[in-house]
Formats: C-alpha cells, structure tokens, sequence
C-alpha cells in the first residue's frame, strides 16, 4: 500500500509564541503603568490649591480659580469667589456687613465691588499674561501675577488668597507673592500640560515616519519602471491632505508658523509633496517611453 501525503504542515506549538507573547505583555504593562503615574500626578496637580494670606479669624476669603487660559488673546479667565469671615460677614458668608471693595493687581482687568447685606456672586476677571510667545507652541511659557486687597467700608481688611488650577491644557506654578500686610497675591508661571506635550511630540514624531513612508514608496515607485501607479499616488496624496487635517487637531489651536510646523508639519509637507510630484513625472515619462516602444 502506497504511504499518503499530509499536505498539512507541521503545528506550530503555543510554546513557540511565548518569547514573543511575554515581552509584549511585559511592555504593554509598562506602559499602561507610565500612563497611569502621569494622569495621577497630573490630576494631583490640577486639584492642589495653594493657600496665601492672612489667617486671622475677621478676614476676606478669596477663592481664585484659572477657568482657560487663551494664549493667542495673552490672557487667562479668572473665576473669583468672596467669602467675608467672622465679623466681617453675615448669613454664614454669603453677604458683607458693609459695602465691600476688592483691589486687584495691575494684571488683573477691573476691581469687584459688593453692596452691604446683598448676596455675593461668582465673578470672573480677566488676567493679562506677560512674556512668553504662543510661537513657541508646545514649548511656550507665560508668566503673570494675581493680588486682591480688601477694603470694608472705607477700612482695609486681611485677605487669604486661595488659588487653583481647572484647565488641563496647562500646568500652573503659583509662588507666594510679597504683599503688603493686608494684601495676598501670588507670582503665577504657566507652561503646557504634561498630556499636551506628550501628544504633541507624538504628532511630531507620526508626521515625520509618514514623510519616510512616502519617501520610501516613491523611491521604490521610481526605481520599478512600472509607469503610472494610481493606488501609489492616491495614497500620497491621501496622506498630503490628511495630514494637515492631523495639524489642525493639535490642542490649543496652535498658530502656523509655531514650533510644531517647523520642526516637524511644513518638512514632512514639503517631502511629501516632493515625492508625489517625482512619482507622476517619472511615471509619465516611463510610460510615454513604453508606448513609443514597438
């Protein structure tokens, strides 16, 4: 009897997939512990408040907290909360005994004034940054200042300045400020967030392995003598106009011409756009040669 043939290969063992299975696993929980590190320090960030100013139990608390900051209009949206304390304020804070009047520093756009026994209300203020250049986008840095000073009824009160962060494009340093005896204020610096820069860097990196990719398949396109090749030039050009619409996906609306564009967006354009012209003239000679060919 003749011996038949197995056209099936041999199986391949689960073991065979372990060295491959275990480092990617090993990586992969890395990862996701990195990640885990950097959203809780962050989010620790955003919820620390820092805390100046008086302590004296007849005071006028001030509750500050950074909303957005605009970097292209130089300025960041300030939400004010005042709560007179002790003698100073009735209803359990909600209202002033005596005409308030909040003073604010040179940065800060406009004081706050509060009427006697009315109800105080949320206000927000405009903050105007100074130094830094939204050009430097993602490496952009401000610096401003915040104080508040109090007077009730014509008569200075201690103020304790409490400051927070809300808005989680960026990262905020508060440094206690040196105020006069009644005032509290805080020197601010302001950069980009953690998350922001590790994206954008990412963007960065993705813009220029595509110009390689594109690079890449244009010289190989060049180099095979093959003419014409659609699916080739679709794909270029896909990815020459997807890649701005990736641009524009940056946080912060960045402005052309920053950072990112020249590091990174306007070269991988430009290669892009170079290899997809290389590709239709070498192919339209190739193939204007071919037909001329008998």
């Amino acid at each position: 009897m003749a011996p038949t043939w197995d056209a099936r290969g041999p199986r391949r063992s689960g073991a065979s997939l372990l060295p491959v299975l275990l480092p990617l696993a090993v990586l992969i929980l890395m990862a996701v512990a990195v990640g885990s590190w950097l959203q809780f320090t962050e989010r620790q960030r955003l919820d620390t408040v820092h805390t100046v100013g008086s302590q004296a139990a007849d005071r006028v608390d001030v509750e500050a907290d950074v909303q957005r900051v605009d970097a292209a209009a130089r300025e960041l949206a300030l939400r004010v909360r005042v709560t007179p304390r002790g003698a100073l304020g009735e209803e359990d804070g909600t209202a002033p005994v005596a005409d308030l009047s909040l003073q604010t520093s040179a940065q800060t756009l406009g004081d706050l004034e509060f009427t006697a026994h009315e109800r105080l209300t949320i206000r927000d203020v405009q903050v105007a940054l100074t130094d830094g250049s939204i050009s430097d986008y993602p490496f952009d840095t401000y610096e401003t200042g915040i104080e508040f000073w109090a007077e009730l009824d014509g008569k200075p009160v201690p103020v304790r300045l409490l400051f927070s962060n809300d808005d989680a494009l960026f990262s905020v340093s508060a440094t206690p400020a040196l105020s006069g005896h009644e005032a509290a204020g805080v020197a601010l610096g302001l950069s980009r967030s953690g998350s922001l820069l590790v994206f954008t860097v990412f963007m960065m990196v993705v813009m220029w392995a595509l110009a390689g990719s594109v690079l890449i398949g244009a010289w190989y396109a060049t180099t095979r003598g093959e003419g014409l090749v659609w699916a080739a030039l679709g794909w270029m050009a896909a990815t020459l106009f997807a890649l701005s619409a990736f641009r524009n996906n940056a946080p912060g609306t960045p402005p052309i011409g920053c950072v990112l564009d020249w590091y990174a967006f306007l070269w991988a354009e430009t290669v892009i756009a170079l290899c997809l012209i290389t590709v239709v003239v070498t192919g339209v000679r190739t193939a204007l040669r071919n037909d001329d060919t008998p």
